[in-house]
């Protein structure tokens, strides 16, 4: 992708990958979204547990509305493109016959999760655009998700359309981005 520097060796995928905003509104079939959402089951987690549940709505199905009202405003705005939502979940407790404790990892693991299922949609000529703008508060109580579990964030998925259909402000924005040199990123050693 013009524009994009980074390290040859990195995976094309990987820097190939960004969040836009403007989707062509076409439907993603559900072999392609189990894909992806499979992807994002393999990634790894603290003594394995994988304490992810993806909730998901696929454009003009039955839970579309509710997922797509769960979002603040603007994310609605042009996340009504997409071909479908997915809202992040992580349980808080680490479960075992042992008894329950709490999960330190668990936003962290849910977070892996994510991440593979981008670069999955990636590889599949999809993109998505991952959100915390969510009506924290209010869509736990509207998608049922239980007190000893967090929403983390949601992330739409669908095939890039024109950036003409988004406001003037946002077409401005709507470029792949570069990332921060490694140097302000990583450090050797204590943090300061």
């Amino acid at each position: 992708m013009t524009g994009r520097i980074a390290n040859p060796r990195i995976e094309k995928l990987i820097v190939d990958r960004w969040s836009p905003r403007a989707f062509d509104g076409s439907e993603i079939p559900q072999e392609d979204l189990d894909t992806i959402l499979e992807a994002a089951g393999w990634a790894p987690s603290a003594y394995n547990v994988q304490p992810w549940t993806l909730l998901y709505a696929r454009k003009g199905d039955e839970n579309w509305e509710l997922f797509l009202s769960q979002l603040i405003d603007f994310n609605a705005g042009w996340a009504k493109d997409a071909s479908a939502l997915v809202f992040v979940v992580s349980d808080r407790l680490m479960r075992s016959d042992k008894g329950d404790s709490a999960n330190h990892s668990h936003s962290f693991d849910a977070g892996a999760a994510w991440a593979l299922a981008a670069i999955q949609a990636q590889a599949l000529g999809y993109h998505t655009h991952g959100m915390t703008g969510l009506k924290f508060g209010e869509a736990e109580a509207a998608l049922g998700i239980p007190d000893d579990h967090r929403l983390e964030a949601a992330f739409a998925i669908g095939r890039m359309g024109d950036k003409t259909s988004l406001p003037a402000f946002l077409q401005e924005r709507e470029v792949a981005s570069n990332r921060k040199p490694l140097a302000e990123i990583v450090r050797a050693g204590k943090f300061a």
